[in-house]
Order: structure tokens, then sequence, then C-alpha cells
């Protein structure tokens, strides 16, 4: 019988199991009409959902209805902009609640929310885009028509919120990321407390100017809601501001116009470990065991209303008064810590707002440092007033506080500098409104970071602020094998710090050894992946500066160049090289040109003229040059030239050769070829037997190049060696690859011993008609394996023509006699059974002879 029961429970147990799982789907299309017809009755917007699911098994005996990718786009005049998109919400209801008939509400007793993002934006009239009501002019009665939700709340959870807050009247924005809360109390009441506990990090700017980034806040609170008034009340509470404890007091209210704020806060308590609170514990570190004296307090009232044109009247207090802190595990101690600051705003306009830092101090060991300022009309034109008086040995930094370096500094930090400026002056380049004097000076400074290619050491660097400029009086440094020397003028230090403009500069720079590789560091990513990947280096963009330069030696890849001076522009991240001269391969080099960075892919176009260089020299040592002509580097001697390349660089800043394309023109001042060094010129010397080209004369030989897509055009220029000319042109690739047609013109006296046998028996006036022999020379295969052909039976023909009709000529002029002479020499060289020479026959095997000879290895 027991058996049976069992049984017969299991089973009723899996059909209940299968009904749950099957009835959501009866249910899906209904809930999901009820979803979209609440949304369109009641919003002007556009609104889109993917999916609608119902599971009666996730939280039984509750049904739990999940939206899936809602999304709330604005209309006119926010029209395109997303008020709200959320990846799931999740509503909790009775099971029963799925049964009630087509004009029945569902009543929604919880929800949830999952990866949502909420934007509400004020524009410049003080409309918000929130407001997306349908407004219906209907009778009342007719909206009680269709309510297909009622909300009965009674626990909700959101998790990984993203809400922003901008009003664009005021330049105020919120940033509330990150945002995990959750509520528990009955919100179906009219009053009623409400359990909340809230965690996410903060971000608030006005204007250009920021108060807090990223900031870790939390409040656990008890809140005492008034719904019918729009009353919320702080109870009991706990908030945290980064590790900064505070306590509420007070209420806001939603009425009419706005809100009403009356806040009161302050530290629970006031020890000097509330202020190192403030600081994101990334910096702070792990705040246990830090022993402090003496007290910092917080305290603040916020009071008034919040509307279009107002804000709450505040006043916010931060002070201490000889205080110290101790890291249990540094040596050093932070002491006589003063701190005096107020933000207050008594008008409730938000221009109206002050910030008085009236002082800010510290020592450590006897180094001493103070600080203090103020900032008025915050919006409109914030108006700046600042001293910095003090002493800073850097070393003491790390051993005072748990600032996290990859390697300790030290050297010792001086200043004593006023300043007084506006955010308009600054804005519109109106130096002459700012006020500025004093100095501050670092020396012994040591550093090594991430976006350094090598350790720096700055023995000095002196900077002094006079009424509207800042000059660099001197900085000296060392990096890797470089040592610079800089001085110069800062023109709008403030634009750059305060409103994200251009630094701008002029500075002149000299060196003794200038490194290029020790000032070039590639930058490294991390992908979608999570894999490491290097860029290639990026020039500043927020640099505009012109640097004029001076430097015995500069290092660049593997070249040492001497003497070196001109004019170097940073801007838009670009370097401009002006008149850049040097000394290099025994000769002089000039350089203008652009490097670019503004790409993905770095890109450089450049003018090199070249005066009096050693050839091979030149064309050894630069990989660029020797790739444009690799047959350049076994010429012995000097040139000038222009040249005019443009194309893209690698990660090291190196160019890509087969991106490169322009043109060079070389006039060669003196010259030889050392054939031994190339396969190519050995190849040809051993087949033209009749030139020797060791022996070949380059003196003001002008040869032009094309270069594009990895080829190279070479226009036809000539050679000489002795009387024969040589015409050479042709292509040839970056892989190497030839294509060059040689075309010889050689006297026929070079044609042997036979050849001008026969031209001593023409007339003196006939042989000076004789042309000068044509041979071409085509060169195919690479420069390292070249094939070699020539076209010497064409040559021959040609010339035997030549030959047998001038011949031809002498012996009708001559006679008959002549004539008979020449019959009766071929008898007697001829036997009987030999085959009958005629004249032109043995004309022609003397020239054939002679030819032969021009391609055969010389001895």
């Amino acid at each position: 019988m027991f058996k049976k029961i069992l049984k017969w429970s299991g089973i009723t147990l899996l059909t209940l199991i299968v009904i749950l799982a099957i009835i959501p789907f009866a249910f899906k299309k209904q809930i999901k009409e009820k979803i979209v017809a609440s949304l369109n009755e009641n919003v002007n917007a556009r609104v889109t959902l993917e999916d609608v699911n119902v599971s009666l098994l996730k939280d039984f005996p509750k049904a739990t209805v999940s939206i899936a990718k809602i999304c709330v786009i604005n209309r006119a005049p926010f029209d395109g902009d997303t008020l709200v998109y959320s990846e799931k919400i999740n509503l909790k209801m009775g099971i029963s609640e799925l049964f009630h008939g087509e004009n029945k509400p569902m009543k929604i007793d919880g929800f949830s929310t999952e990866n949502t993002i909420l934007k509400i934006i004020f524009n410049k009239d003080g409309v918000g885009n929130y407001d997306i009501a349908l407004k219906n002019k209907k009778p009342e009665k007719s909206k009680s028509k269709s309510k297909p939700f009622s909300l009965d709340i009674e626990k909700y959870d959101i998790e990984n919120l993203k809400f922003t807050y901008l009003d664009e009247s005021s330049k105020m924005k919120l940033i509330l990321d990150s945002i995990y809360h959750q509520g528990k109390g009955n919100l179906a009441q009219d009053k009623l407390d409400l359990e909340t506990k809230t965690k996410a990090n903060m971000s608030f700017n006005i204007d250009k100017s920021n108060f807090l980034r990223n900031t870790k806040v939390s409040l656990d609170a008890i809140l005492g809601i008034d719904l019918k008034n729009s009353k919320y009340t702080f109870k009991e509470n706990k908030a945290l501001i980064n590790q900064l404890p505070l306590e509420f007091n007070g209420y806001i209210q939603m009425v009419e116009k706005g809100q009403i704020y009356d806040l009161a806060f302050k530290t629970p308590r006031s020890e000097f470990k509330n202020f190192l609170a403030l600081i994101p514990e990334q910096y702070a570190g792990n705040l246990e065991g830090v022993e402090t004296t003496g007290k910092f307090e917080v305290t603040g009232k916020v009071n008034g209303e919040l509307t279009k044109t107002t804000v709450p009247k505040f006043d916010i207090e931060m002070a201490s008064n000889n205080a110290s802190f101790h890291y249990k595990d540094l040596p050093k101690t932070v002491k006589n810590i003063n701190i005096d600051t107020h933000i207050i705003n008594e008008s409730g306009i938000v221009n109206d707002t002050y910030i008085n830092i009236a002082n800010v101090g510290f020592a450590i060991d006897q180094d001493v440092f103070n600080a203090k300022a103020t900032v008025k009309n915050i919006v409109e034109n914030a108006v700046v007033n600042a001293e910095l008086k003090g002493r800073i040995n850097l070393a003491n930094v790390s051993k005072a506080y748990p600032i996290k370096l990859e390697k300790n500094l030290n050297g010792i930090l001086k200043a004593d500098v006023k300043t007084a400026f506006d955010m308009k002056s600054i804005a519109t380049n109106q130096y002459q409104n700012i006020k500025n004097s004093g100095r501050i000076t670092l020396t012994g400074f040591n550093y090594t970071g991430s976006e350094m290619a090598k350790p720096v050491s700055i023995s000095i660097a002196d900077v002094v602020f006079n009424p509207s400029k800042i000059n660099l009086t001197k900085l000296n440094l060392k990096t890797g094998k470089s040592d610079v020397n800089v001085s110069g003028m800062i023109e709008n230090l403030y634009g750059f710090l305060f409103k994200n403009q251009i630094l701008k500069g002029t500075f002149n720079l000299n060196s003794n050894t200038f490194a290029v590789a020790d000032f070039m560091m590639p930058t490294t990513i991390k992908t979608k992946t999570g894999d490491k990947k290097t860029e290639a280096v990026k020039i500043p963009s927020f640099l505009d500066c012109t640097l004029t330069a001076k430097a015995k030696t500069v290092i660049y890849d593997n070249l040492n160049l001497k003497n070196v001076s001109g004019s170097v522009t940073v801007k838009n991240e670009s370097v401009k090289l002006s008149n850049l001269k040097m000394d290099v391969f025994s000769g002089k080099l000039e350089l203008n040109g652009l490097v670019s960075t503004k790409g993905k892919i770095p890109t450089f176009d450049m003018n090199l003229g070249l005066n009096k260089v050693d050839i091979r020299q030149t064309f050894s040592a630069m990989n660029t040059l020797k790739t444009i002509a690799p047959i350049a580097d076994v010429i012995n001697g000097k040139l000038n030239s222009t040249i005019k390349l443009n194309g893209t660089l690698n990660k090291t800043m190196l160019p890509n050769v087969n991106t490169l394309s322009g043109n060079l023109m070389s006039s060669i001042l003196s010259g030889s070829l050392n054939k031994n060094n190339s396969k190519l010129l050995t190849e040809l010397d051993n087949t033209a037997s009749f030139i020797d080209l060791k022996d070949m004369n380059l003196k003001d030989v002008k040869v032009s190049l094309l270069f594009k897509n990895g080829k190279v055009n070479v226009k036809p220029f000539t050679i000489k060696q002795n009387d024969i000319a040589v015409q050479i042109m042709g292509t040839h690739g970056f892989d190497k690859t030839i294509n060059y047609n040689l075309k010889f013109d050689v006297p026929a006296k070079y044609l042997g011993k036979e050849i001008g046998n026969l031209i001593t028996k023409l007339t003196p006036n006939a042989s000076k008609k004789i042309e000068n022999v044509p041979v071409n020379a085509l060169l195919t295969g690479t420069f390292q394996n070249p094939k070699i052909s020539t076209d010497i039976k064409q040559a021959t023909t040609n010339l035997a023509t030549q030959l047998v009709k001038m011949q031809k000529e002498k012996l009708l002029n001559e006679g008959t006699n002549i004539l008979s002479n020449v019959l009766n020499d071929t008898k007697k060289n001829t036997s009987n059974d030999s085959i009958k020479t005629t004249p032109k026959d043995k004309i022609t095997n003397g020239i054939k002879d002679g030819i032969n000879n021009f391609f055969k290895k010389k001895k």
C-alpha cells in the first residue's frame, strides 16, 4: 500500500511539474500583448522588445514574467536618444494572476532588472526627455478602461544600472555607474518604510570642471516614504564615499516646480582616517592599522529648491588641524596636516558657488608644503586665485604614502608660485589677463615608467612664471645614450590643464648625443579578447610646438649623424622637419619632410639632398636607398643627389619598403666600379670581353629613377670607357628582380685583327664612313642570379653588309685588275676539292671571327 502511495505521489508530482512547465506557453502571447498594449497606450516614444517569457518554476509558487531587451527611444525634441534600455526585466506575481480576464489587471508584487541604461536629459529650454507620457484629452472615465498591470510591490532588485543625468543649461552632468540597488517594503501603501541598499560609482562635472570621478559610494538606508506628498525622509542610514562614512538627516520632497531639499550630513566619527578614506582605495591602500592623530571632519547642509533656475543652498566644510598619519609598513610620517576648505552657495544660483581652500599643508621630515586657492563665478567664467609654496623630497613620498610606482621617485621639488586667471581668458587666448609670478624647480629627479622607453634622469628643470608667460629656463635630462638641454617658452599651460587645449610652445634644444630610440616607445593596448597588442609610436595630439635643435651626434637606426641642426615642429600628430642639416657619409645631407601618426598607420613624406657623399657608404648604410638602388653600393666615389620619397612606417618608425614611392636624381662627381662585389657585374664583365668594367669612368654620369609599387624605373643614361659608350635603361624590383637593356656602341676597330686588316684595305675616306657597331644585351633574372643574352648574330650581319658594300665600291673603282688579283689569290688558297670562297664570304667570315671575340673571356 505504501509503495502505491509513493508511486502515485511521484506520478502526481511529475505531472504537476510538467503542467507548470507547459502552462506558461499558453499565457506567453496574452502577457506580451498586455505589455505592448500598455506601452502603446501610455508613452509617446518608440518602444521595442525582443521577447517575453513566463516561468512557473523559477520562483514557485510565484510566476515570473521576463521581458528581454526592451528599449525606449525618445521622439522630438530628443529624437533618437535612448531614454532607457534593459537587457532583462523580471516581473513577479502570483500564479493566479495569469488566469485573470482580458480587462482585469495583473498585480505585480516584485521586479528585478539586469544591465540597464537610463539617461535623463534636460535641454537648454528646461524640457526633460523622461516626460513621455501621452497627454490624453479624453474624460477620466475612459482612462480606466484598460489597466493591464497594477503595482503592489513588496521587493525589487536592480543589478548593474548606469544612470546619467545631464542638464544642458547649467552644464551639469552626474553619472552613477554600476548601480546595485535593493528595496524592500510594501509600495502599495501610501506611507511606508523602505529598506534600501545601494552601491555605485559616481562622477560629477560642472562644465569642464570635474569634482568626482568614478568615486565609490554606498548607502544603506531606511527611507520613510509618503507617496501622497512625494516626500522621502532619511531615517536610519549608513553612507560611504570611497571609505569615508557619512550620516544623513532630513528629507527630499517632489513638488510641481522640482524638488525640495532639507538635508544635513556629517562624519559619525572625527579621526583623521576619514580624510584618507576620501581617497580612492586603489591609491589610499588598506587603512587597517594606519596610525593617525588629530581630527578630520566633514559637515554640510543642503536646503532649498532644485528647479529649472535654482539649486538648493549649501555649505560644506572639510577641516583638520595639526593632524598626522603613519602607515605601519612605511618608514615616514606625514605630519602637521592642516586642511580648511569650504564649498558654499548662499543664493541658490549655481554660478554663485564659491570654493575656498583657505589652507592645505603638510610636512614630511623637514620638508613643508602649503597651498591655498579660491574659485568663484564657477559656471559662467570661473576665476581662480592660487598659491603654492614649499619643498618636497620626492623620495619620501613613497616612504610615507602607499603610492604604486614602477620605481620609486627621487629628487627635490621646490615651488613658490602665485597665479590668477579666469577660464574665459584661457579659452580665448587672452594671456594678458593671466597673472603669474614665481618659480618651480626640480632637481635630481629620476623616473622609470611604461610610457618612457628608457629611465629618465633630470638633473634640473627650472620653470619661471612671469605675468603672462611661463619660461622653461633650463631642462637638463639624460635617458639611455641621450643627453638633452632644453630652454624655451610655454604659451598656454592653463589652457592645456583646464580646457583640454593644445599645449603650445617654442624651445631650443642642444645635445651632445641624441639617440632617437631612447624616445620611441610603442604603445601596448589590450584587445577585446584580453590579448596585448603593440601599436606604432604615436606623436602626441596635444602638442603644438617648434623646436630649434642642435646636436653633435644623432643616432637613428644604424646611422651616426654628426653636427645636426634644424627646426622640428610638432603639430596635429605630425612632426615637420625643416632645413635639417647634418654631416654623414663623408659629405652632407639636408632633409625636409613630414612624419604623421594621425592615421592608423604612420606615414612619411621626405625630401633629401645629398652633397658630396660617399656613394658606397650611403647606399650600404641606408637600407631604404639600398632597396631602391641595390647596385649603387659597388660604386666607389662621390655624388650629389636629390631624393623624394614617401610611404608608411612600421611600429619602430622605419619605412615599410614595399610602400615606397618617389624619385631619385643623382650626379656622380667621381666614381669607379668594384665589380667583384656584384655577381651581375662579374657576369657582364665575363660576357663583354671587349670592355673592362674596372676601367669604367663614371664621372659626370647622371642617373634618374622613378619608384612605385615595389618597382624602380631607370631612365636611359650613358656611361663611357674610352670611345665605347653604353646606354643603360630598364627596371628592377624591390625583390631584386631585374629587366635591363644595355646598348653598346662599339667602334669597328675593337672587333678583332682580321676586321682591322679588312678596314685598312679601304680608302681613308671609306674607313671614316664605317659606323660603330650597336650590340644589345638583355639582363634578366635577379641581381644575385643574373641571366645575360646578346644579339651577336644580328650585329655580325649588319657589319658584314656594311663592309661588303664598301669593298664592292672600292673594287669597282680600282678596276678589273684588282678584281683579278683578288680572284687569283682566292684560287691559290683553294684546293680543287674544296668549296670555293667568294670575296663576300671571306669578308663575312673575318667579321664573324672578330665579333665572336667581343664576348669571350679576356686573357
